[in-house]
């Protein structure tokens, strides 16, 4: 007889035609999804962390009731605690005043000092010191200060001040900055020497990018000639500790702005003089590196990001001459994607750059053939001597290289046929292109860290449906040592618990795959229909759905809703072509390979119920799932937008120049939900958070006034104190009401007639 009273209006069930009527306890289920799963996974190790000048190293794993930290000696396969975890924790409880027990220490890094006698970690802002060999623990200092939330703006800082000094190598001389100009004075003395006198207020040396040539004899500095100083200001309506709201602002330079101009300038020390530098090279900086010299000092070399992030040029500089010359130039009529691929070990801020022997030789990394991949670049004559890595497949990492043996250590993706393109594989191969080795078969994603003298490595791997599973291997052979750790998820498994579904489809080229996961619900029942959630991010920057194990679980599922994750065109690590779909056009966020994939889905599993699709994202995801109605409403019918950063005009410069493309122009109109928001069809929930510091609050409410003026129906959370991706447990509920009464046709509970909600 139910089924009779069943009606169908714009597309949408009503009146629980297909469920039975959501509860509070189906929401008590949902909102401890993860709590029930939490804990029941045993032996899950995390990032293991090599002690410097040792051949061990200390990660952290999942044991009952918390976590426990482990330390393993490589040479001698010898696997112990890291410290006494029982006297530690007594110890750290009576210094704190806090409770804490073995496995429930309230920190999940630590470094070793003094032979390792001793550990230091970070509780809050609070540094501690404790010794692990009489268990004693004291704070380490004071408090470290609360953010000042100084905001995005690097520009270095105008420091005048006699008592800051950069030192020289030689120990003989310090430079510093006084009226905004270099000077230099034997050390300790007060006899001083200025070596610009061009220096001003609105064009100054910054003390911050001196650096020393090794012979002492040379310096440089940036003169630096501030841009725009762009304020965003706040008011917070509900502090917790005054009745009265408080005000402040932080720097925010938007896309568009006025950014600041940086000089390389050389000094020769001993002649007392400044040498000039043409800057015809890099002109319109977006942003300069810091000056690193050639260990024999013969010049030294900066890395030029243009402005639009299309020319992308290391440029060295003659210390005798200052003549300035292209080293190794990218350009792309798109994007150059300048990310490091590089660990700590390497990292220097650059881009993926590695100099061999003083710079004579350059690994390289580039997208100039379609695909991210190393060149061997000679460091004399600035020209490619090989391609290191070629195929249709991407470099991901860099983890070890050994300039005598001329050997790379990486991993990479889609290179292995039939596999996910997303797993990160490790290889080994040889600068000049020849012997490439896969030093793991395992289908599922890796993760490499290199011991620092590179003899040994910890290999770990896993997939969403597979435990991981830690490995220690020597490098000279591969051979696989010992199995460090092996997760352990039976408790997990027997507990309900079950990985999403990995499922692929064509995209709109009809070639590419697109790959995602599905989430069912606990009590799936094959023969329902289920409406669909999608739960986006698009940024550029990388990629999203999951392929590592973790305690993957999306509440919505509990409600009765099928729950998506997909990585459409647009997103990163996959080919160069692929990537540029979202170039000057982030409205597309992938959304044609999205449906086409969804439709997919549907044509295989009956219970999958495309007419009725609902999609939530947070930051660019809240852009993205504004935009679903905006420019895909024939299929998308209801949108919950967190934080969106919807008009890329209004948000931070770095992230929307990068894709968006510099100078602003036509193309940011067309992606913005705000020019846009007279497009909207379906139902929309937007929240915002008032102190979002990551995304200006002002996006949100520019399309609240848009939407107003087009006299649109829409929702609107605006959460008083809330920071980015606001609402918390309550947002989370508005979310879960919002796709019950807007998918599954239904009243949420009245939460007002209840005691404690």
């Amino acid at each position: 007889m139910l089924r009779k009273l069943c009606i169908f209006a714009a597309g949408l069930y009503f009146t629980s035609c297909l469920h039975g009527q959501v509860t509070v306890a189906d929401y008590e289920r949902a909102n401890h999804l993860r709590d029930k799963y939490k804990g029941l996974a045993l032996n899950l190790p995390e990032e293991p962390h090599w002690i410097e000048k040792t051949d061990s190293f200390w990660y952290r794993k999942t044991v009952e009731g918390g976590h426990a930290f482990v330390l393993v000696d490589a040479s001698s396969l010898a696997k112990r605690p890291a410290f006494d975890h029982e006297k530690l924790a007594a110890a750290l409880s009576s210094a704190s005043g806090e409770k804490y027990s073995a496995v429930t220490l309230p920190f999940s890094r630590f470094e070793y000092a003094e032979n390792q006698s001793v550990i230091r970690f970070r509780i809050d802002r609070q540094r501690w010191r404790c010794d692990v060999v009489k268990y004693t623990c004291d704070k380490a200092g004071p408090p470290e200060p609360e953010d000042d939330d100084g905001g995005y703006d690097d520009t270095p800082k105008a420091v005048n001040s006699e008592t800051e000094t950069v030192p020289s190598p030689d120990g003989k001389l310090e430079a510093f900055i006084e009226n905004y100009n270099v000077y230099v004075r034997p050390k300790g003395k007060s006899e001083k020497t200025a070596l610009s006198w061009d220096g001003s207020e609105d064009n100054y040396y910054a003390l911050s990018t001196v650096v020393w040539s090794p012979d002492s004899r040379h310096l440089v500095a940036y003169r630096v000639r501030p841009g725009y100083k762009r304020e965003v200001h706040y008011i917070e309506s509900s502090p917790s500790d005054q009745l009265q709201p408080k005000y402040s602002s932080m720097v925010y330079p938007k896309a568009g702005d006025v950014l600041a101009l940086p000089q390389p300038v050389l000094f020769d020390v001993q002649r007392k003089d400044a040498i000039s530098i043409d800057n015809a090279l890099f002109p319109n900086p977006y942003e300069l590196s810091p000056a690193e010299w050639w260990k024999d000092g013969r010049g030294f070399t900066f890395e030029y990001n243009q402005r639009g992030h299309q020319v992308y040029r290391v440029i060295e500089v003659n210390a005798a001459t200052g003549a300035a010359r292209t080293l190794i130039e990218e350009t792309s009529k798109t994007f150059i994607d300048y990310r490091p691929l590089v660990p700590d070990q390497f990292d220097t801020g650059k881009r993926v750059r590695i100099d061999i022997h003083d710079g004579k030789e350059v690994l390289w990394a580039s997208e100039r053939d379609g695909w991210e991949h190393l060149y061997l670049y000679d460091g004399v004559t600035g020209k490619v001597k090989n391609q290191i890595t070629r195929g249709d497949w991407v470099v991901r990492a860099i983890d070890d290289v050994d300039p005598e043996k001329r050997m790379i250590w990486f991993e990479a993706s889609g290179m292995e046929p039939g596999k996910d393109p997303y797993y990160m594989h490790p290889y080994r191969i040889n600068f000049d292109g020849t012997g490439l080795t896969p030093l793991s078969k395992e289908d599922a994603d890796h993760r490499v860290v290199f011991s620092p003298d590179g003899k040994y490595y910890v290999v770990t791997w896993s997939r969403i449906d597979l435990a991981p599973v830690m490995e220690l291997r020597r490098t000279e052979d591969n051979k696989t040592l010992m199995t460090v750790e092996q997760g352990d998820i039976h408790k997990l498994l027997d507990a309900g618990w079950h990985p999403p579904e990995v499922f692929t489809a064509k995209g709109r080229d009809g070639k590419t795959d697109i790959w995602g996961v599905i989430y069912r619900p606990a009590n799936f029942d094959p023969h329902k229909k289920y409406p669909v959630v999608e739960s986006i991010y698009a940024g550029p920057q990388g990629s999203f759905v999951p392929k590592s194990f973790g305690l993957w679980a999306q509440p919505l599922t509990e409600l009765g809703f099928v729950v998506v994750q997909i990585d459409g065109m647009g997103t990163n690590n996959r080919s160069k072509a692929f990537h540029d779909v979202a170039w000057q056009n982030l409205k597309d966020a992938g959304f044609e390979d999205r449906i086409l994939w969804h439709k997919a889905v549907a044509a295989r599993y009956p219970w999958y119920d495309i007419s009725r699709v609902g999609i939530f994202g947070t930051s660019a995801g809240g852009q993205s799932a504004l935009g679903a109605l905006l420019f895909h409403p024939e299929f998308y019918k209801v949108a919950v937008a967190n934080s969106g950063c919807y008009d890329n005009r209004m948000d931070k410069i770095w992230w929307n120049e990068q894709w968006m493309g510099w100078p602003v122009g036509p193309q940011y109109a067309a992606s913005s939900d705000v020019d846009n928001a007279w497009r909207l069809k379906g139902k929309l929930l937007l929240i915002v958070g008032e102190m979002d510091k990551n995304v200006d609050p002002s996006s949100t409410f520019q399309v609240v006034n848009a939407l107003i003026k087009a006299k649109k129906t829409f929702s609107l959370l605006d959460v008083p104190g809330g920071g980015h991706g606001a609402g918390g447990e309550y947002g989370q509920r508005a979310l879960e009401d919002f796709f019950v009464h807007n998918l599954l046709g239904q009243e949420p509970p009245d939460w007002n007639a209840m005691d404690g909600h």
